[in-house]
């Protein structure tokens, strides 16, 4: 059962302070001209993935955009003008994966739908992940409902098969991008409950749980690396930052314990409303982003 607008009421409101100094209204005017200009970031990377004991070479990208979200559908809303109460803005990061290995592709896929006020609502209401290569395909749903996620779960594989369950509510690994974005380039460093990247456990038919990782970090004057280090499991991950606005993701890497280490570094960016950009002429900026056909 989806979980009502009544009900979003039940989330934990953090008492802001009435007195915003000139700094706090700089950066609030930042974020709304870049992320409410009606265009979407788009920044293209160089992939380095770990698969079957090699690293592939393939691209990454991760697009980063503000929509208005429906809390009882949890979908984007088409009429968000008619939607009242049901409305909440959300940053979606979406991030792709493509890369060969030997004769066949990957192709993975996340969305993640993570609400702006994060102070109402603290928790991302929604993410999905696809993965397509040639042997099948898989897809995976987290629903928010209250505090827990709805957890459905199609795949190939006979010992996942299909599977719908309950999952605790925490924040999805991914997510640390989207959160990110929005609270100025920073995360809070200790320790926290985290849901490991949803392609990880379905490369390595891991069952997704919250477990426990370290937050830390490191920075310099262009960039702030942040490291996430998991208790029980023998993977970390990086993510390196732009240090100003609008702090835009630079790379990240994932270590697997596998002795191989997936990397990812920024080629190009655009900040454009990809969505209209679907004709033969727009096929340039592609070019733009040096992405392989």
């Amino acid at each position: 059962m989806l979980w009502s607008c009544d009900d979003a009421q039940e989330y934990p409101v953090s008492k802001a302070s009435l007195e915003v100094d000139s700094v706090v209204l700089e950066q609030q005017n930042d974020f709304s001209e870049y992320w409410y200009a009606g265009k979407a970031e788009v920044c293209s990377y160089e992939l380095k993935q770990s698969r079957y004991g090699e690293l592939h070479d393939g691209d990454a990208v991760l697009i980063f955009v503000t929509e208005p979200f429906s809390l009882s559908k949890q979908v984007k809303l088409d009429y968000p003008d008619r939607a009242g109460d049901d409305k909440v803005s959300v940053m979606k990061l979406n991030y792709v994966k493509k890369f060969n290995t030997g004769i066949y592709d990957y192709s993975t896929m996340t969305s993640l739908f993570t609400p702006v006020d994060l102070q109402t609502y603290p928790y991302t209401l929604k993410s999905t992940t696809t993965s397509q290569e040639w042997c099948g395909h898989t897809f995976t749903q987290f629903n928010l409902d209250k505090n827990n996620y709805r957890f459905q779960q199609f795949s190939y594989f006979e010992a996942e098969g299909d599977e719908t369950k309950k999952v605790d509510a925490a924040i999805f690994e991914e997510e640390l991008m989207t959160r990110i974005r929005l609270n100025n380039g920073e995360l809070a460093e200790g320790e926290v409950d985290l849901l490991p990247a949803t392609v990880h456990a379905r490369f390595s038919h891991q069952d997704i749980r919250p477990t426990k990782a370290r937050i830390s970090k490191q920075s310099s004057e262009n960039k702030t690396i942040y490291t996430i280090e998991y208790f029980h499991q023998n993977r970390t991950f990086t993510i390196e930052v732009q240090s100003d606005f609008p702090y835009k993701i630079l790379a990240w890497s994932e270590d697997n314990g596998d002795g191989l280490v997936t990397t990812a570094k920024l080629k190009k960016d655009l900040h454009v409303p990809y969505w209209s950009k679907h004709d033969k002429a727009d096929e340039g900026l592609r070019a733009v982003l040096e992405l392989v056909k």
